[in-house]
């Protein structure tokens, strides 16, 4: 299979993979959930766009791995991997601008105390996420630029040591998020499980695949 090839399969998977998150998304929150249809645009949008990027992720550090444990991978999905890794980049990127924007009491209350100041536990998601993204654009810069000359700089940053290390930030921003809602399945929008349950549930089976496979 030449690159072109690959970029298409890429593509295809890609696209897929944005509007299933998005469709669980809109089933979730609006049609068997609550929340009014003129909160799609940048609240329920931003929340698929968030699942589908973990989730492509979850491909581009699982299926190498996965490979080595000896699961059937499909050959077009290795060579896609770096289009998954740079678009779930993209997506994280996204769902982060989106979210400093709707940071507030109004839409995050649970993480707000009644002064006005973040939780302990918001903190804490916060602080994940933002080194988490950090760690991702720190990875991906490293490749698109003349830090890919350095051989010691790129032996580090693609090194098994620094990715888990990666992916544990990316994990522990999830679990601090999210886990209070998950403990509480009466309350789950439309009896299904919140988005950041979803996405926990790919890193995880991601996470332990690179664990166990990665050489």
């Amino acid at each position: 299979m030449n690159e072109p090839e690959a970029e298409g399969i890429g593509g295809s998977v890609i696209a897929g993979t944005i509007l299933l998150a998005t469709a669980y998304a809109i089933v979730r929150y609006h049609v068997a959930g609550d929340v009014p249809w003129s909160e799609f645009s940048l609240f329920i949008l931003n929340k698929g766009l968030c699942l589908a990027g973990f989730i492509l992720l979850a491909f581009n550090f699982a299926l190498g791995p996965a490979k080595n444990l000896g699961v059937p991978v499909p050959r077009k999905w290795l060579l896609a991997r770096k289009a998954f890794g740079m678009t779930g980049f993209l997506l994280i990127l996204i769902h982060a601008l989106i979210s400093f924007m709707l940071f507030s009491a109004s839409y995050y209350g649970k993480f707000f105390n009644p002064d006005g100041t973040l939780t302990a536990v918001a903190s804490l998601s916060m602080l994940a996420g933002i080194l988490g993204f950090v760690v991702l654009w720190a990875y991906n810069l490293s490749f698109q630029t003349k830090l890919s000359e350095d051989a010691i700089f790129i032996e580090f940053i693609t090194s098994r040591r620094f990715l888990i290390f990666a992916l544990l930030l990316g994990g522990l921003h999830l679990v601090f998020m999210g886990y209070e809602g998950w403990l509480k399945p009466a309350g789950w929008q439309g009896g299904l499980p919140p988005i950041s349950l979803v996405a926990f549930a790919f890193f995880a089976v991601g996470y332990s695949l690179n664990l166990l496979g990665r050489e």
